[in-house]
């Protein structure tokens, strides 16, 4: 949708046409000082809670008080397989085959077990390749992994920078760097949705350009789950990892996500960390076999999960199914395709979008740059009621999520801060 029009009608027009507009009821809204609704727009730093959460915690901790160690077979959801209850739901949001997926561990920790597998450098192919202004965490993990294999995690680590005064990464640099020192590259790893821009990048392109080179390629999706359609098993990459807090609303320092391509299935010669939950499922309680490994990404488990956060999940997910990814993602679309036209409409100069204009290259997020402003302006955004997200030196992240934001709330998002400036 493009005709978009000023006033506080139009985006309750465009609320009553809404069919996924009841799904707001289905999430707690926190609540300001009145009591009146805040306008949350950090669902890309973490979800708000559905109502039904508590609801699916409560059955577990029931058959916990009731069964013992007997609610993994015969609890109402037996926990001895509890895991398989997220694999659909998920792979379809992730764009994956079910065999491809697992819900385990936390992101970093995900992370570094998909380079234990991923990343076998060489004495002449050992280098990594990430965005330069990729998350911290990423950067962080990949330069341990190139410590922990011997070599300088300055030297071995290659940046995929923005243009000077651009914001965006450009793939003809990425190719430019592949002809140059692709032959050194073991592992290309980049944010699927890049945090701080809301860059959505192309992970088809630069799989086919990895592998052109001979690299691994993997993604970190943290930004990019629950919010853009990843199809991550017809973009070929090796592996992904993403969190389940932010888009998926499961809870704060909830579980992670893993992806690993089918053509990796059944391969034992992948190094890998084992434990007893990538074992056999048929023989996994004799204890004393020698490990016979399970097939896909399941065989990359360690440990037996943690029930009450995956339930947490199971909530989110469940929503999800109800609503319909698809629909989701075109709400996504014309929410945030509204909002960039509030934005503009406020004919400031100092006000910069650097979030990518064509909507296939993002997701909800539009990181809204201010010029000569500072944290002041986002705690005044905060106690007008806004709940957004400040990155230094001057860039509000607003990210509405189709799932609970409304057009209403974008609206009035960008009244406070027509007021605010």
């Amino acid at each position: 949708m493009t005709n978009y029009k000023l006033g506080l009608d139009f985006a309750k027009q465009l609320d009553k046409n809404d069919t996924l507009a009841s799904f707001r009821d289905q999430f707690h809204i926190p609540k300001d000082h009145d009591g009146n609704d805040i306008i949350y727009l950090c669902g890309n730093s973490l979800g708000l809670q559905p109502i039904i959460t508590k609801d699916y915690i409560n059955q577990e901790l029931i058959d916990w008080a009731n069964l013992g160690v007997e609610g993994h077979t015969k609890g109402k959801n037996p926990w001895l397989h509890y895991h398989e209850f997220l694999t659909a739901t998920m792979a379809n949001i992730i764009g994956a085959k079910p065999s491809e997926v697992v819900v385990m561990n936390s992101l970093t920790a995900n992370l570094h077990f998909m380079m234990v597998s991923f990343y076998q450098p060489t004495a002449n192919r050992y280098k990594i390749l990430i965005e330069a202004d990729a998350f911290p965490s990423d950067k962080y993990a990949v330069e341990s992994q190139l410590r922990h294999h011997g070599y300088d995690d300055k030297e071995g680590l290659i940046l995929w920078k923005a243009r000077e005064g651009e914001e965006l990464a450009n793939y003809q640099d990425l190719e430019n760097i592949l002809k140059e020192q692709g032959d050194e590259i073991a592992l290309i790893m980049i944010g699927g949705v890049n945090y701080y821009t809301g860059q959505f990048f192309d992970l088809k392109r630069i799989t086919e350009l990895g592998h052109k080179h001979g690299c691994v390629v993997g993604f970190d999706c943290a930004h990019g789950a629950g919010n853009v359609a990843l199809n991550l098993h017809d973009s070929g990459a090796d592996f992904a990892v993403w969190c389940s807090y932010k888009y998926l609303n499961s809870g704060p320092g909830s579980l992670s996500g893993a992806f690993v391509h089918e053509r990796h299935a059944n391969r034992k010669d992948l190094n890998r960390f084992t434990g007893w939950w990538s074992h056999n499922k048929q023989t996994r309680f004799n204890m004393r076999d020698e490990f016979d490994q399970l097939p896909g990404a399941e065989g990359w488990q360690l440990s037996n999960p943690p029930i009450l956060s995956m339930a947490a999940i199971r909530a989110s997910l469940d929503i999800f199914k109800e609503a319909g990814f698809d629909k989701l993602l075109k709400k996504s679309k014309e929410l945030t395709g509204y909002f960039e036209f509030l934005i503009n409409q406020l004919n400031n100069s100092d006000i910069k979008i650097i979030t990518p204009k064509n909507p296939t290259e993002r997701g909800c997020q539009l990181s809204i740059q201010v010029k000569n402003a500072d944290r002041n302006l986002h705690d005044k955004l905060t106690e007008a009621g806004v709940i957004s997200d400040w990155r230094e030196p001057d860039v509000i992240r607003c990210a509405p999520v189709p799932l609970y934001n409304s057009f209403e709330d974008v609206y009035n998002m960008v009244e406070r801060l027509k007021d605010i400036l």
